[in-house]
């Protein structure tokens, strides 16, 4: 049946394919924190010399001016406040030192000195000679600030950028002279509106957090297939990422989604719990990557670093080969050059380049120096990488080196339950799940993932709190199509109404389509409705050929049901509330299964006609034989991009139905139903005898050759 897939990472049925980073870890590994300078007299004399401007009149400014602007009564350095300008005691000790050197502001090279670190060359010009603000204004504007010199010098002048455009020109100098409004900005640096206007995080990811390779190639641009790109050493597993990773869910639904609403108190106090994490996040303190030897170089770090965020990654990787060569324990440079041949190998699409910077990542967390941060971000980005490339065993030994080297930190010991869900080990994650929560009850990542794997044991009652603890927490990875999809299941299978509800919070969380319609896996922009005609698919040419031969189909498999000789499997997705039901399959994802076709030649041979059957990598085609008695729960298929034929072999005049969102309708032999598997439906078996049915899956009409040529299989 349909399962999780954590974070992450996350996973499988269309995304292994493309080669995907997510934009919020990519963020967060390019936030390097170096530690803060301090203003050194002998810099600063040096730095003002080399531009030109410091003679005996101006001697003063330097550590006697200029480095009380960073220093305390006691001597002790400053600290810059939140927007990162300084306070407003730099505006006194300027005058000062305009005093000092006998000379007012407007004709000092000191004055000069602002202008042009602050405007630039050319907007000096503009000021000046073309009047575009007032020059004298914008001087006195600026001395209300206290300015760090050394970053003056190095051209860091964030704290002047009012607009918010990375630096400072004529249209911050209107902002600070109060001609212009300034851009509010908020989380990540974005101006107010526009953070406003972005979509949820999650899929967001989930891919963001959404783990990128479970994309499907049908639902975003995607880059052109390179056949030798692929995820290697796949593990046939349960899809257990913690974001999930989406394909946008179609337009038209046939049901109002507002018709199950009983509550908002939820999505409203998750949405406020989720932004007072965002606001908390982002003051955390950024990683200290930096040792002792790497402070050393951390000017030749530095601009081996900008070559790579400037998307210059071969000639980054150079640099970082280079300082590594000469500096063979600097565990910055050897991050620095796993994270180039990372880009690199994004570039290229290249599976060697990756597993050489996963060596890279191991060998940057070795060396006996790396600081802490540097091992948790370079580990943490190596089990990252193993695990797109299938190697989930190799990025489960890296985590497990990760918890014990941090064991305190929750976080990574539920990256390592994941670990163990990708590898199909969930007694493994059950474990390590149950030390997170007898340590932090209300965790809500190691929530959502015990409940749904009690909820794999078929323990559905016990699974329930766990499930609606997780999603209710509102906690990062949480926040997953897959959770309201099993939290809902459990509920209805206990008789609980309320399935509709989260059913419905996870439709407005983009998560369904609808109430009705909630596949995990769709293209967007399908035609979605419940039940179809033959003539509304386009497939007229099947069903006619299916209605003349069913006779010869029954014939050839009832032989083969009479024998016993165990083609007929039992249903393993755990569908089934009581009764028996077996299954027999020809082809599975566009395959054929093995020797199944052996036994009924003639069945096969009439579909081997049909290509949008054969051919259908996301769907099966199947005998199916259900014993009286049975009842099959409300689900749903996994994606809309296909449909689903039933043809009746053997019908019981009363007793068999089957109910597709509020419409219910019963086989007749020889006849073809044709509905969308991806909207619920229910199935009754109570008559007195079996009934048989051939199951046909076929794309829906309406993708194209190439999606169905591109799609992954499910």
């Amino acid at each position: 049946m349909e399962t999780c897939r954590p974070r992450d990472s996350s996973s499988t049925a269309s995304g292994k394919e493309v080669y995907m980073e997510e934009e919020e870890e990519e963020e967060e590994e390019e936030e390097v924190m170096y530690e803060e300078e301090l203003c050194d007299e002998e810099e600063v004399a040096s730095a003002v010399q080399d531009i030109g401007c410091l003679n005996e009149a101006e001697k003063p400014l330097v550590g006697a001016e200029v480095c009380p602007y960073l220093r305390d009564s006691d001597g002790k350095p400053t600290a810059d406040s939140k927007n990162g300008l300084k306070s407003d005691g730099g505006a006194a000790a300027a005058a000062a030192a305009a005093a000092a050197g006998g000379v007012g502001p407007k004709t000092t090279m000191f004055t000069w000195f602002v202008v042009l670190a602050l405007l630039g060359v050319w907007s000096s010009v503009a000021v000046v000679y073309f009047d575009v603000v007032d020059y004298d204004s914008v001087i006195a504007r600026a001395k209300e600030f206290r300015v760090n010199f050394s970053e003056v010098l190095q051209g860091k002048l964030m704290a002047y950028d009012r607009d918010g455009d990375g630096d400072f020109d004529m249209e911050d100098a209107k902002v600070l002279l109060g001609l212009k409004d300034p851009v509010t900005f908020e989380v990540g640096g974005r101006p107010a509106e526009e953070h406003d206007r972005a979509p949820p995080a999650d899929t967001q990811d989930p891919d963001r957090d959404r783990p990128a390779d479970t994309q499907d190639p049908a639902v975003r641009p995607q880059p052109p297939l390179v056949e030798d790109f692929v995820p290697e050493d796949e593990v046939e597993t349960i899809d257990t990422t913690g974001v999930l990773v989406e394909e946008v869910m179609a337009e038209e639904t046939m049901v109002e989604s507002g018709k199950y609403v009983t509550s908002s108190k939820v999505s409203q106090e998750t949405e406020s719990r989720s932004d007072q994490k965002v606001k908390e996040k982002t003051k955390k303190s950024k990683p200290k990557l930096l040792n002792k030897l790497d402070k050393t170089i951390k000017v030749e770090i530095d601009a081996a670093e900008k070559l790579r965020k400037k998307g210059k990654v071969e000639e980054a990787l150079k640099s970082f080969e280079a300082l590594v060569q000469r500096f063979p324990q600097s565990p910055r440079a050897r991050y620095g050059k796993a994270q180039a041949e990372d880009d690199v190998a994004e570039k290229q699409r290249s599976n060697d380049l990756l597993q050489r910077a996963i060596n890279s990542y191991r060998e940057a967390s070795e060396l006996p120096s790396a600081t802490p941060d540097l091992i948790r971000v370079t580990l943490k980005r190596r089990a990252e990488r193993q695990q797109f490339l299938g190697r989930n065993r190799g990025a489960l030994l890296t985590l497990e080196r990760l918890v014990e080297v941090f064991p305190e930190d929750l976080g990574l010991k539920n990256d390592l339950g994941v670990a163990h869900l990708l590898i199909g080990d969930n007694k493994g994650a059950k474990r390590v799940y149950e030390e997170v929560l007898a340590v932090a009850p209300g965790d809500g990542f190691a929530m959502v993932h015990y409940g749904f794997i009690l909820k794999s044991e078929n323990q559905i009652a016990e699974s329930i709190p766990y499930l609606k603890g997780g999603l209710e927490s509102g906690a990062p990875g949480t926040d997953d199509g897959r959770f309201y999809f099993h939290l809902g299941d459990a509920l209805q299978r206990v008789g609980d109404d309320s399935a509709y509800h989260w059913y419905e919070l996870g439709h407005q969380r983009g998560h369904f389509a609808s109430v009705w319609q909630r596949s995990l896996y769709n293209v967007d922009g399908l035609q979605a409705q419940p039940w179809w005609t033959p003539q509304e698919t386009g497939y007229t040419d099947l069903v006619k050929a299916l209605e003349r031969g069913w006779k010869a189909i029954r014939e050839e498999v009832l032989a083969v049901l009479d024998l016993k000789t165990g083609l007929f499997m039992p249903e393993e997705e755990n569908l089934r509330e009581r009764g028996e039901w077996g299954q027999y399959t020809l082809w599975q994802q566009g395959r054929k299964a093995g020797d199944a076709c052996r036994s009924v030649p003639k069945t096969c041979s009439l579909l081997e006609r049909f290509p949008e059957a054969t051919n259908c990598k996301r769907g099966q085609i199947k005998f199916s034989v259900m014993q009286p008695g049975t009842h099959v729960w409300p689900h749903t298929g996994p994606t809309n991009c296909r449909l689903r034929m039933h043809l009746g072999l053997v019908v019981p005049e009363e007793g068999c139905r089957i109910r597709c969102t509020n419409q219910t309708r019963a086989w007749e032999e020889g006849k073809v139903l044709i509905f969308d598997d991806s909207f619920e439906h229910e199935v009754w078996q109570e008559a007195a005898s079996y009934r048989l049915i051939l199951i046909v899956d076929v794309w829906h009409p309406a993708l194209s050759a190439h999606q169905r040529q591109t799609l992954s299989p499910i």
